[in-house]
């Protein structure tokens, strides 16, 4: 589903990605775990085409983001074949990033209806399906300002889940909620694992980690450290750095 090759990316002379590389496969939940600083987000976002890369391949589902010159830079796609890729991918941030003047049901049927093309009553079937999907079949009418935290990030998960993705993102989706709500968002990732849903996650949560990773991606300093499966990661490390950042977060 993913394939990521030699991917770099620089803001001025700082370089963030340092020829990363890595393969998700279809139905795989890969977990990006790592310091703040350490590319976690900018990968996500170069893979979201939010970001472009200066150097390297990115493919998903077989179609590449970008045109790769014969010196390795990195030439974007024109906007509304970008658009078109960006449109199969779900992104959940840190925010939840929802309209406040718009109905739970309304934001999560804007994509169908703007990006898709739905037409009304399509629109508003598959988006009453993915709210009911995670929790949420009862505030279909609801305000954001009238939901909790781990609620509106909900209706964030089902607006991306609405545009019938091939793969999912989430960057630290948990990281603004307050602590007694962070369960409920990660129970809706851990069925969507179950379901077969190809994902990359970032996140804090070790424990989530553990429990729902295909495999792991410790990011240093713009690298892919290590990667292995979270029995490789968490019980026999290979690196003194892997080590001292997974004790220190199970223990934090």
């Amino acid at each position: 589903m993913l394939i990521i090759e030699a991917l770099t990316k620089r803001y001025q002379q700082d370089v963030v990605l340092k020829g990363v590389s890595l393969e998700v496969a279809k139905g795989e939940v890969a977990v990006m775990i790592g310091a703040s600083g350490s590319g976690k987000t900018t990968l996500l976002r170069c893979i979201n085409a939010l970001e472009y890369p200066d150097r390297g391949s990115i493919i998903i589902d077989g179609v590449s983001l970008g045109e790769h010159r014969a010196d390795g830079s990195f030439a974007p796609l024109k906007e509304h074949l970008t658009a078109k890729i960006r449109s199969r991918i779900g992104f959940v941030f840190q925010r939840f990033n929802l309209f406040p003047h718009l109905t739970a049901l309304e934001n999560v049927m804007l994509g169908p209806l703007v990006a898709l093309k739905l037409c009304k009553e399509d629109a508003r079937r598959a988006s009453v399906a993915q709210l009911e999907r995670v929790g949420l079949g009862s505030k279909l009418n609801t305000y954001p300002s009238k939901l909790s935290g781990g609620q509106q990030q909900r209706v964030a998960i089902a607006r991306s889940l609405a545009m019938t993705p091939k793969l999912m993102l989430f960057d630290e989706p948990t990281s603004a909620l307050d602590p007694e709500l962070v369960g409920e968002v990660l129970s809706v990732m851990q069925q969507l694992a179950a379901d077969g849903m190809t994902m990359v996650i970032v996140t804090h949560e070790m424990a989530f980690a553990r429990r729902v990773a295909s495999r792991i991606f410790f990011l240093q300093s713009g690298i892919i450290l290590e990667h292995g499966s979270s029995e490789d990661l968490f019980e026999r490390p290979k690196h003194e750095r892997t080590r001292e950042f997974i004790s220190h977060s199970l223990h934090r």
